[in-house]
């Protein structure tokens, strides 16, 4: 049976030159102090194409030329029981060769005599250009000249092989996009629990415990990334880390937060009344950002540019600013100033996959202008208008250190899209009566 793995290397292998070789190292583990580790975590990349969890690893890819057929090597660490009784399992070589569908695994400690063997006579090298790999990459070629005066040439060419894998996980395959609902409906789950945990004078941090309990009781891995718990003012900091404030009665408070699920990020903001009930100036603003939202998903569809889902939510955004008297002026000069961005400063979304910011390109790269690309069923981006009101000369003080945001995971299908994180409340009538209930 092919696993998605195998079939990911087998893609990436037609696109190579036959014969080309193809390198790609997991990630290293990091020193966080003394002999204490950070929590190990795969490249993206390696486990794309693996599904292989260990560090002190390396895939290596020979495409096929004529009749001699392509080539999916593992390289790993060996067997030692000794360190598994200290760090755990090691598959070691054979086990890994069998359980994950390589064709060959080896020692990690062969890779450079091996790989100056693989590239005898390659045309080409495929690896993550401008990386750190690029100092072992040379020492390879250089042992490959070596043997030039025995008929032996080193690959005329290297690749960047960063595009292709790019390309491929911007289209999320069936066995990708169950597990990102799964990793929206947990993380949907916890953005329930801190609603229904809050209370005035509770403090962020507090509300991010609940947050990380269902996540863990859920079976995912880890938070996709440092967890926004931003109470009152603090919402208004766009990036706000502290989460250490306590939040006080009348308080709206910002959560952006997901969790990590078998290497696939979730990404959700939601925005509620700690008290349980939004004020008239925060329910305006709420409203607001949440229709621009409603606009944003309207423009998402397979053929419609990227760039529409913002320009969509912009334009809802700044007639709302308009006639909330936030701002002055009419609607098109407003956008073409950008004066709205006194207010609202970021895209409206961003691809999500493996990488909370996945990777792809936004732009159509391959043409002159390169315009927004198009959409197409199967990627996955987040969609999140928001608004943050700091004091300001004429800006009305019942909007002072108001910040909202609305976000979900949405896929992109074929007759449309599906909105992924669609547990997690987002109406005010639905997050007041979940919160009453509380």
């Amino acid at each position: 049976m092919t696993t998605p793995y195998a079939a990911r290397r087998a893609r990436l292998l037609s696109q190579m030159a036959p014969g080309a070789v193809a390198v790609l190292p997991t990630a290293p583990e990091v020193t966080r102090n003394g002999d204490s580790d950070y929590l190990y975590r795969h490249d993206s990349n390696f486990y794309y194409l693996t599904g292989f969890t260990e560090p002190e690893a390396a895939l290596v890819l020979v495409a096929a030329v004529g009749d001699t057929p392509a080539l999916s090597i593992l390289f790993c660490r060996e067997k030692n029981v000794e360190r598994e009784i200290w760090e755990g399992l090691r598959h070691g070589p054979e086990a890994a060769r069998a359980t994950f569908g390589f064709d060959e695994a080896h020692a990690i400690d062969a890779l450079d005599d091996d790989m100056a063997q693989l590239l005898a006579n390659a045309p080409a090298l495929y690896y993550a250009l401008g990386g750190a790999l690029d100092a072992r990459v040379a020492g390879w070629l250089s042992a490959v000249r070596a043997k030039s005066r025995t008929g032996v040439t080193a690959p005329a060419s290297t690749v960047d092989l960063l595009p292709l894998l790019d390309a491929m996980r911007l289209l999320k395959d069936e066995h990708e996009q169950a597990i990102m609902r799964r990793a929206a409906d947990i993380s949907a789950q916890a953005h329930i629990r801190a609603m229904r945990a809050a209370r005035a004078g509770i403090h962020e941090y507090e509300l991010e415990a609940e947050l990380l309990y269902e996540f863990r009781r859920n079976g995912a891995q880890a938070p996709a990334y440092n967890a926004i718990v931003a109470a009152g003012a603090n919402a208004c900091v766009l990036h706000y880390s502290a989460n250490n404030a306590p939040t006080r009665d009348g308080d709206l408070v910002l959560i952006d937060a997901g969790c990590e699920l078998d290497g696939y990020a979730s990404d959700i903001t939601r925005t509620f009344p700690v008290n349980g009930r939004f004020s008239a100036p925060q329910k305006r603003l709420y409203e607001l950002v949440l229709a621009a939202q409603a606009a944003a998903l309207d423009a998402i569809a397979p053929g419609l540019p990227y760039s529409g889902a913002h320009e969509a939510a912009v334009r809802v955004l700044t007639q709302g600013m308009l006639d909330l008297g936030l701002l002055q002026g009419t609607l098109d000069d407003v956008i073409a100033d950008k004066r709205y961005t006194q207010f609202y400063m970021h895209g409206t979304g961003h691809w999500l996959g493996m990488d909370v910011h996945d990777v792809g390109q936004y732009r159509d790269v391959t043409l002159a202008d390169k315009p927004s690309r198009p959409l197409q069923a199967g990627m996955v981006l987040t969609v999140e208008p928001g608004i943050y009101v700091r004091p300001a000369e004429g800006v009305s003080e019942e909007y002072w250190h108001i910040g909202i945001r609305i976000e979900d995971d949405v896929l992109v299908t074929a007759d449309g899209h599906t909105i992924l994180s669609a547990a997690a409340p987002k109406t005010v009538a639905d997050i007041e009566q979940l919160m009453q209930q509380s």
